[in-house]
């Protein structure tokens, strides 16, 4: 008897399993007419493309002659992609919280080195997904590190160095900004340096990861989170820093 019922039990507790498995795999699966992110990949420049894909960061909305775009970090489980200029309304865009689903079209685009979806058009759908940050500190350097171009990721015990200015960071590529623009850090890790952007579309003068920046010194150890954007190689929007 109590062998039928552990049985039973074992039974139960499978089924429950398979089904839960199959529903996120139809949690998972794209629409008709969207592209998984491996056929994006292989699709060529300057062709559309349609993905399906979660909003994770957002920059600001404005008007270019007289239609509402903004740039958009997406993500899904398999990769990301970064919609630069795609069309929405102010209303539209006050709706684009971190994880919300959209389904977008535009035109795969490359500059300098940054693959993007240009001039998008997308509608909202069900469905949220917020991805982890991967810590790709360990692929600096390499050449595998193009394969997260646009995720969200972390890095670890990297070393802040000299922005070229004697400080530890610069307003704008090359110091001729002020408070407001973009900043610009060194960081290095096994010897080699790199240039993160804290990006003031993204992340403004009154978010904590840019006062933080405006307060590093040199020779300060941290860690951090941010998109793999890319511009002529690296060049991660840094949304986190943290100083050990």
């Amino acid at each position: 008897m109590k062998k039928s019922i552990i049985a039973l039990l074992i039974t139960t507790m499978v089924a429950a399993a398979a089904l839960a498995g199959c529903g996120k795999g139809d949690t998972d699966k794209k629409s008709e007419g969207v592209m998984t992110y491996s056929e994006y990949v292989q699709a060529s420049l300057d062709t559309e493309v349609t993905i399906e894909a979660y909003v994770q960061a957002k920059q600001g909305w404005w008007e270019n002659e007289g239609v509402g775009v903004a740039t958009l970090y997406t993500q899904d489980k398999e990769g990301a992609y970064f919609l630069y200029n795609a069309q929405c309304t102010q209303e539209e865009y006050d709706k684009l919280a971190q994880g919300t689903k959209i389904k977008a079209t535009g035109y795969k685009s490359e500059w300098s080195g940054e693959i993007e979806i240009a001039d998008a058009t997308f509608e909202i759908e069900s469905g949220s997904y917020i991805a982890p940050a991967k810590d790709v500190t360990s692929l600096l350097g390499s050449d595998q590190i193009i394969d997260e171009q646009n995720k969200f990721v972390s890095f670890k015990d990297m070393t802040v160095e000299d922005a070229g200015n004697g400080k530890a960071f610069m307003y704008k590529y090359d110091d001729s900004g002020s408070q407001g623009d973009d900043l610009y850090f060194n960081v290095s890790v096994n010897g080699k340096s790199y240039t993160f952007t804290v990006e003031s579309y993204l992340t403004g003068a009154d978010t904590e990861v840019y006062k933080t920046v405006e307060n590093l010194k040199i020779g300060d150890t941290v860690d951090m989170e941010g998109f793999l954007y890319w511009y002529e190689g690296v060049n991660p929007h840094i949304t986190k820093v943290t100083v050990k």
